[in-house]
């Protein structure tokens, strides 16, 4: 049986189920999406953007598709600013599924299986005065895929910070996939930030659509802290004038995690921002990739562009693959690209120590001050200190359980 089966004969036999435990705003897309994956299939390493993971491997499993409800009960008071999908406080027909790429194979299977998504809903005008925090809990008795769906929908002027949070509260083998749209009206202003700590055990396959208006400013920040495969797709449309877009990613990889790090910036029209910073320290036998593309369309004059990957192999057999890309049709730009990879500097842990630094803590000091431009880059001053920390116990090698909770300890 080939990848594709198990997903296409579990449809066709819970099709109706899923269906009558969902809602029809996300029922109205159903077929249409399944019907799409079942034309593309998985993607293979032929594809150019999935061409540093085997995706019809990570797929391969029996794992147990959950039908049971995800979600905690939801507070629907408007502060909140958060809502089951089905209690939605708009009409989210506009956004749903129009902001993500219907052709990519991993979207069109979540859109056909999820059966609950997640509304964040900033009205016109407001901020929020305080991070809107989602965690995500992997918790079970057996091997487990889960499909989760978030919609952010920012409005005229609005702003807001959003912190996704993934977790693992037992060694159980779990496949997610995960899809965000994001629409940003004229003036919106949105820090997302998504952090991976897992275990080696999880394969995680998330893409993330941004679309921005008029005068919009968005940051994604991606960490992945620990993990077993990871797969994150970062998409974005700069649709109106005088928009700013700045993607950050940081990830640690050891043992045989893989991490694969893919972005799209599309600049539509004209005096536009875009800048994108990825930095990787790989050890053991990990692989890392990271593959960028910033794509000016003609009409995309005056803009300006930054793209920088920079990877640090912490090891002999580690593996870093990396490929910035700029394609360019306006003739009156600013971009720039670049990509390096080094290994750990010699001359800096010799100096190190002949002060009296043991070896291994000189090497933690020097990863820790690679990753510190990533995490520089944090505004929310509460969650850029716990990164620090969750960053240098990482390289320590103490980050194999999360502290926050009871769940784990």
């Amino acid at each position: 049986m080939n990848a594709e089966q198990q997903y296409i004969e579990f449809y066709h036999a819970a099709a109706e189920t899923i269906k009558s435990r969902s809602c029809a705003v996300l029922n109205a897309v159903r077929d249409d999406a399944f019907n799409q994956f079942l034309h593309m299939g998985f993607p293979t390493q032929k594809v150019e953007h999935y061409k540093y993971t085997d995706v019809s491997t990570a797929f391969a499993p029996n794992y147990g598709i959950t039908l049971t409800p995800q979600l905690s009960t939801l507070n629907p008071r408007p502060s909140t600013y958060i809502y089951n999908i089905k209690d939605a406080p708009i009409d989210v027909t506009p956004y749903y599924h129009r902001v993500a790429n219907p052709a990519d194979a991993i979207t069109a299977l979540n859109t056909a299986l999820v059966h609950e998504a997640l509304l964040i809903h900033v009205p016109k005008g407001e901020r929020a005065e305080n991070p809107i925090l989602v965690d995500h809990w992997l918790r079970g008795t057996a091997a487990t895929m889960m499909n989760r769906r978030i919609l952010v929908v920012m409005e005229k002027d609005s702003d807001a910070t959003i912190i996704i949070n993934d977790h693992a509260a037992d060694r159980q083998h779990y496949l997610t996939t995960q899809v965000i749209e994001v629409y940003c009206h004229d003036g919106a202003r949105l820090d997302l930030y998504e952090i991976e700590e897992t275990t080696p055990l999880c394969n995680r396959f998330s893409n993330v659509y941004i679309h921005e208006d008029r005068d919009c400013t968005v940051k994604h920040n991606s960490l992945t802290l620990f993990n077993g495969q990871t797969r994150n797709h970062c998409e974005v449309r700069l649709h109106g004038e005088h928009s700013e877009v700045t993607l950050n990613g940081c990830a640690i990889g050891s043992g045989s995690q893989h991490i694969d790090n893919n972005t799209l910036i599309r600049h539509e029209t004209s005096q536009c921002t875009s800048t994108e910073l990825y930095k990787y320290v790989v050890d053991d036998q990990s692989v890392g990739a990271f593959a960028g593309k910033i794509l000016v369309e003609k009409e995309a004059q005056k803009t300006t562009s930054q793209e920088t990957n920079a990877n640090l192999c912490a090891s002999k057999e580690a593996r870093m693959y990396t490929q910035p890309m700029l394609e360019i049709y306006a003739d009156d730009v600013k971009c720039a690209h670049g990509s390096t990879v080094g290994v750990m500097d010699e001359a800096a842990l010799f100096y190190m120590r002949q002060r009296g630094i043991p070896e291994p803590e000189a090497r933690t000091l020097l990863k820790n001050a690679f990753m510190g431009q990533v995490i520089d880059q944090i505004k929310y001053e509460p969650l850029r200190q716990k990164l620090y920390v969750k960053v240098e116990k990482r390289f320590r090698g103490e980050l194999d359980k999360c502290e926050d909770c009871r769940l784990c300890k």
